[in-house]
């Protein structure tokens, strides 16, 4: 294909992805809604504890360092994670790797799909900020004010949802396990500033990961990128471990 081709291809791909986030629920079974049932009875847990958590995380902002502070609240703007989203795709297109187009294409309806969720429900939650000193159990639905735009957390959202998505596409655990730390950084700013409440952070989290493994799901089983079926493709890893530092190409 050309790359006009390949842009097109992708395009349709990524608006099925996206498609897919907001039917998914409609195609659960009993596993499913079991993990639904889970998640539900979980936040109610942490909610019980978001006032104490929150004065935890509080206590700690002082001595974080200001650089990581600023790198979680960048990371998770929609300017700065859509441009890298926006980066992998584009180098994906321009090489003509297919890897890494699928990659950009599921960071890309992932981002979104999260993105509009997170729009919608901070407006019709009208949940109060930490900062706002209202306490956690303060709503004002449907409200526009950004002191009521608790929940969920956006930042948490945009941020893991780009590193899941990216650490998906790692076989070693402890790459995986780095980019997934990465990702958990802004979230935790979020915790650190007062912005956020501990539930808004956690289902923001919760709610990256079902986006992205749905849409990786949807593009798997319409094999909409066939790339780990072709003969003498070579995939590539980072090797990081004791004494070793490097990238391996598979055959």
């Amino acid at each position: 294909m050309t790359r006009w081709q390949m842009l097109k291809y992708d395009g349709v791909s990524a608006v099925g992805g996206l498609a897919n986030a907001y039917t998914q629920p409609l195609r659960w079974k009993g596993k499913d809604w079991a993990t639904f049932g889970g998640i539900v009875a979980g936040s109610a847990l942490i909610y019980l504890i978001d006032e104490p958590a929150n004065d935890f995380f509080s206590d700690q902002e002082e001595d974080i360092p200001g650089f990581v502070k600023e790198a979680g609240f960048r990371f998770g703007k929609p300017i700065v994670n859509y441009g890298l989203t926006t980066g992998i795709y584009a180098f994906g297109l321009i090489t003509k790797n297919e890897k890494v187009r699928k990659t950009g294409v599921l960071l890309i309806a992932s981002a979104t799909a999260g993105g509009i969720i997170q729009t919608v429900s901070k407006t019709l939650a009208g949940r109060a900020r930490p900062y706002t000193g209202k306490g956690k159990d303060a709503f004002k639905f449907y409200s526009s004010e950004a002191d009521y735009h608790s929940f969920p957390s956006g930042h948490a959202i945009l941020s893991f949802t780009t590193a899941y998505a990216i650490g998906k596409q790692f076989e070693n655990p402890y790459v995986r396990g780095g980019i997934y730390a990465l990702g958990l950084v802004s979230p935790v700013s979020r915790l650190w500033a007062g912005a956020h409440w501990l539930t808004d952070v956690t289902l923001g989290i919760v709610l990256s990961v079902v986006i992205v493994d749905g849409i990786d799901n949807y593009l798997s089983r319409k094999q909409r990128y066939a790339y780990n079926n072709k003969k003498n493709k070579i995939q590539w890893d980072l090797a990081i471990g004791p004494g070793q530092l490097g990238v391996i190409g598979r055959f």
